[in-house]
């Protein structure tokens, strides 16, 4: 993690010079961004408009439009549950709310790529198929929540 402001902005700008300073990139830079951040510091979305010329109001469109891009930091484990349709089919809804009711904080996702192994869940960018909620109780325990 960088440590001061200007090393925060030099590498947000060091990543729109490796996107070409393209606005048609902005996806795949706020990607980039988050990834090394954890997520979008209000400064680095300055900065990425700065960078590729576009307005701020432009960014913010995009940021809280994804349900992927997260403007704080994350508390504790990043879990998605697949909710899209092959998902769904298999017990998904189930596991959301058993989720809920175990007081698991999640995030909706609508097709994590896994639709022959649902329901799907993702958890720290790790992705399991055939998850129920006794399969899930027990990632969540090996990865500490």
């Amino acid at each position: 993690m960088l440590a001061t402001r200007p090393e925060k902005q030099n590498r947000v700008r060091q990543i729109c010079k490796e996107h070409n300073a393209k606005p048609s990139a902005l996806i795949e830079i706020l990607h980039q961004v988050q990834d090394e951040t954890g997520f979008l510091p209000k400064d680095a979305l300055v900065d990425i408009a700065d960078a590729l010329n576009i307005s701020r109001a432009d960014i913010y469109g995009v940021v809280t439009f994804y349900h992927d891009f997260r403007q704080a930091p994350l508390a504790g484990i990043d879990l998605k549950i697949c909710r899209a349709e092959a998902c769904q089919a298999v017990g998904s809804q189930n596991l959301a709310e058993h989720a809920k009711a175990n007081n698991h904080p999640f995030t909706d996702a609508y097709c994590l790529g896994n639709c022959a192994l649902g329901p799907a869940v993702m958890i720290d960018k790790k992705l399991y198929g055939r998850v129920d909620a006794d399969r899930l109780d027990q990632l969540l325990k090996q990865k500490g929540e």
